[in-house]
């Protein structure tokens, strides 16, 4: 009978000194290929490129102008906020996700694949839509407690998923043997399952602390202040860029400091099989007494993530006078919306695709900071990458100011840190003994990285596309700011009417941003499954 391959754990400390690299081993001490390095490096460059912008118009009246703007109570005030709701957010989308992807993956829980589903879902719903959502059925939670509601039921999905893919690529039979030997549900999960699921946890917490960071459409409407709050009002109470580019210098701090943090949780270990990957399922926890808590939890999940914000749609598209249906436009807007998103996601893959291999292949100070650079521009706000790229093109490529390649430019910038973590978990679950093999036999790195790792990997890495695909549909700072003179997407129309307080007009752009980004939301989910 076949039996599921053993998981391997990938410490390279772990081979005798002389071993060859195999058996799972990590590539510590081989110097990543330059057909890898070349074209990461060019990505890191990308994603640097708001950098440059920020430490030209920082300095640009001398480091003690800006050096007094960091230092400026104010700019604690607003740390403080940014940094708590960061991790009132992270800790609770932590509780969230790895209890769903437990339930859903290794109990018993009748209708597991249906609640796979459901709760990717709140990926479709913007930040912004949500606290709408919420704002306008409790205007009493304006403030820090809709903020970090909000952004919270839209973020869970960016740690479910990714354990929920930890959880499905390793081996049962340890857990199994943990409770052979006596250990219960909880001390088994505790003792065997965190710790393989960790880096992919992990890896999610960083995403959704960025993307508290960097969100300004939520606390905008639940008038919270936070950094890009604090940005977006000095770029527009002055023609001066400096306070609001050293402001900004202070996020790409912190977002430093965050990768490098999640980077020591992970460790210099990962999990991955020896064989071809061919898996026995796992054998269901049974949940007894706990099923109908679980049921009840999962259902209050769901129901305050999506059937509220949901209702609320409905509610003004079935009440509101203001609302003034156009088919064609709204049918035009639509495809507009999803060709721009589609192009972004596939220059964010692909650039992403060196950088999540390097990052789960190697190690080192290069791998490192080719890994962190990647990330530097996902913590900035969308107006301040939008503004770097226009200071770029003003200067260096005119031809591209106010054009469709630039907003594109914009989108891979902003989101290359999703394509990246989706990347390098789905290297990490494939076998690098495999790509040893290839090399024993001649192959060249540029044929092992396209004929053994981009196959293995490819299903994460769609996945990691899709899931860039559903964000870039929902960006609106940078949107708002890059996109060609006459031409409108569904979150820039929505933002427009609700501006002016015309919330029923709104609806219908707010509703079918929701159902084109459920659809890529429900196949996540169901890839999982």
């Amino acid at each position: 009978m076949p039996t599921k391959d053993p998981v391997v754990r990938t410490d390279p400390a772990a081979s005798p000194a002389g071993a060859p690299a195999s058996a799972g081993r990590l590539s510590a001490g081989r110097r990543a290929p330059a057909v890898l390095v070349v074209p990461a490096t060019v990505a890191a460059v990308f994603a640097l490129l708001p950098l440059g912008y920020l430490a030209v118009r920082s300095l640009e009246r001398g480091p003690g102008f800006a050096w007094s703007v960091v230092a400026d109570e104010r700019t604690a005030q607003l740390l403080g906020r940014s940094l708590g709701l960061a991790a009132v957010v992270v800790t609770a989308c932590l509780f969230l996700g790895v209890s769903l992807a437990w339930l859903t993956v290794r109990t018993s829980l009748p209708g597991a694949r249906v609640w796979s589903v459901l709760v990717t879902m709140p990926l479709a719903v913007p930040s912004y839509v949500a606290a709408f959502a919420w704002l306008s059925a409790f205007p009493e939670l304006a403030g820090f407690p809709g903020a970090a509601l909000a952004l919270t039921l839209v973020s869970f999905p960016y740690v479910y998923l990714p354990v929920t893919a930890a959880l499905r690529g390793t081996d049962p039979a340890q857990e199994e043997v943990s409770r052979s030997l006596g250990l219960g549900p909880l001390r088994t999960f505790l003792r065997v399952t965190l710790p393989q699921i960790r880096p992919a946890a992990a890896g999610g917490a960083v995403l959704v602390a960025l993307y508290v960071l960097s969100d300004f459409g939520a606390v905008s409407l639940m008038r919270y202040d936070t950094f890009t709050r604090g940005i977006y009002t000095s770029y527009r109470a002055s023609f001066d860029r400096t306070p609001a580019a050293a402001l900004s210098v202070v996020l790409v701090v912190m977002t430093v400091a965050l990768v490098a943090a999640e980077a020591r949780t992970r460790g210099r270990a990962g999990h991955a099989r020896t064989g071809t990957g061919t898996a026995r399922p796992a054998v269901p926890t049974p949940l007894g007494r706990w099923r109908v808590p679980a049921l009840a939890w999962c259902s209050a999940v769901t129901a305050v993530a999506v059937v509220i914000p949901l209702g609320t749609l409905g509610y003004w598209l079935a009440v509101g006078n203001s609302a003034t249906w156009d088919p064609a436009g709204l049918l035009d807007i639509a495809g507009t919306t999803l060709g721009i998103a589609a192009a972004g996601a596939a220059l964010t893959t692909l650039l992403a695709l060196p950088v999540g291999v390097i990052a789960a292949r190697h190690r080192g100070r290069t791998a490192h900071l080719l890994e962190q650079s990647a990330y530097a521009g996902h913590a900035l706000p969308g107006i301040t990458v939008a503004l770097s790229l226009v200071f770029f093109a003003v200067r260096y490529a005119e031809p591209l100011y106010q054009e469709l390649p630039l907003l594109v430019c914009a989108y891979a910038v902003l989101f290359l840190p999703v394509a990246v973590a989706a990347t390098r978990s789905a290297v990490l679950q494939a076998p690098p003994v495999l790509e040893d093999v290839a090399r024993s036999l001649g192959r060249s790195p540029l044929r092992v990285l396209r004929e053994v790792t981009v196959p293995l990997a490819a299903p994460g890495v769609a996945a990691g596309a899709a899931l860039t695909f559903v964000v870039c549909m929902k960006e609106l700072p940078a949107t708002l700011l890059l996109r060609p003179t006459g031409m409108d997407t569904l979150a820039t129309r929505l933002w427009t009417e609700t501006g002016t307080g015309s919330f029923a007009a709104a609806a219908p752009y707010a509703a079918t941003l929701i159902l084109l980004a459920a659809v890529p939301s429900y196949l996540l989910g169901r890839h999982r499954t």
